[in-house]
């Protein structure tokens, strides 16, 4: 078969798993859309590389798995710098002394990633991170990178990371405790 026609299958045949795949990575259905056609254009252009030494779609979830990294660390470069202010005063003192207390499990609905009303919110909670939190949050807790890889491709330090996680928490926290925990 020619470059064109292996392409044209490789398209029909791994369209849906890496969308799928973009789709997870994103949590956004037009950049995943996007991405997987940057996928497609890479391996077009990179064709003659492919040495045949995995499957076609592990060759191309590799390229997507780049793609993404590179997504993200364009996407963490351009947003702007956040603001904490709505956490502490000017004096740098907690506005809301309630996100250092302890929070059991015990006390909390059990199973509740088992809820999909609950992952939901969650969800919704997540997406309400500014970009420059709800990335590397991404990366280390759903994707499941460590911690140097997030920070090498977002290009951050491992300290900055740590912040940035922390205060993710405590963000994510807040909102579950209005959006979920506050109506039950």
């Amino acid at each position: 078969m020619t470059k064109n026609e292996v392409l044209k299958s490789w398209v029909e045949q791994y369209s849906g798993p890496l969308l799928k795949r973009a789709a997870y990575l994103l949590s956004d259905k037009v950049e995943a859309e996007d991405l997987v056609q940057d996928v497609f254009l890479a391996a077009y252009s990179s064709y003659d590389s492919f040495e045949e030494k995995s499957q076609p779609l592990t060759w191309l979830t590799a390229i997507l798995n780049r793609k993404a990294a590179d997504f993200y660390r364009k996407k963490y470069k351009s947003e702007p710098e956040i603001r904490l202010d709505h956490f502490f005063d000017e004096t740098g003192s907690w506005k809301n002394d309630s996100v250092l207390n302890d929070w059991n499990a015990s006390d909390k609905e059990p199973e509740l990633l088992d809820n999909n009303d609950f992952n939901k919110t969650l969800e919704d909670c997540i997406e309400d991170l500014p970009a420059r939190w709800k990335i590397p949050m991404k990366m280390y807790y759903l994707q499941e990178k460590k911690a140097p890889e997030v920070s090498q491709e977002l290009q951050i330090s491992a300290t900055n990371l740590w912040k940035i996680l922390q205060r993710s928490r405590m963000q994510l926290r807040e909102c579950l405790e209005v959006n979920w925990f506050a109506n039950l």
